[in-house]
């Protein structure tokens, strides 16, 4: 029914932000927690017994099992479900490493709740959710291909190190060119794509299939 409750999870670790979060989530009608969850195996349990479950809010840093492999366990298992990544700070090497095991997006924890339902709401119904970091010009060229200004097999090839533990330095040297040349790929795509960092060419890179797992 189109009046129906998206049905969501949260996972984190910490009881009072868990609870927090679920109460202030529960003042819009859009949403229902059906279930929190402390770790990835509790999440594993409470996922069996809420299968209708759309969107997982997933904290990164936890205890037993943390969010890289509850979520590599969700896109294994329930690739149906959506996965937002929680994210204390806006950290590149945290929010890639997210996007690798599976997650549609990520938010920091100290979103606005109103900027959280729309967050919950457009990964669920695109799969995909760029944050104030990646400009809207990324979804369009998600969905559709650029033809106005073509990426090179260069840049390609630079886009496939992006979702490597590489530094920008250590990816000129196995490229074989100056890490001037390799700052220049990554202003001409940072134009191209509209996009403002590292995490959104690792985006990118994973939803063009440009780089997989």
């Amino acid at each position: 029914m189109e009046n129906t409750p998206l049905l969501i999870g949260i996972v984190d670790d910490h009881t009072l932000f868990r609870s927090g979060l679920s109460g202030l989530l529960d003042d819009f009608k859009e949403l229902k927690v059906a279930f929190e969850a402390g770790n990835g195996l509790e999440l594993q349990q409470q996922v069996k017994l809420f299968p209708e479950t759309r969107v997982v809010l997933m904290d990164i840093h936890m205890p037993v099992m943390d969010g890289y492999s509850a979520t590599a366990w969700l896109h294994a298992n329930h690739p149906e479900i959506r996965v937002l990544a929680l994210s204390m700070f806006e950290d590149d090497d945290a929010v890639i490493g997210m996007l690798k095991a599976g997650a549609g997006g990520y938010v920091v924890k100290e979103s606005k709740p109103r900027d959280l339902l729309e967050a919950i709401l457009t990964i669920e119904a695109k799969g995909i959710y760029l944050n104030e970091m990646v400009s809207g010009k990324l979804y369009r060229t998600i969905t559709e291909i650029a033809q106005a200004d073509p990426i090179s097999d260069r840049e390609v090839d630079f886009l496939r190190l992006c979702c490597s533990e590489l530094t920008y330095k250590e990816m000129a040297d196995q490229m074989c060119i100056s890490p001037r040349t390799i700052d220049n790929y990554r202003e001409a795509l940072f134009a191209k794509l509209g996009i403002k960092s590292r995490t959104g060419l690792v985006l990118y890179a994973i939803k063009h299939k440009i780089f997989t797992f």
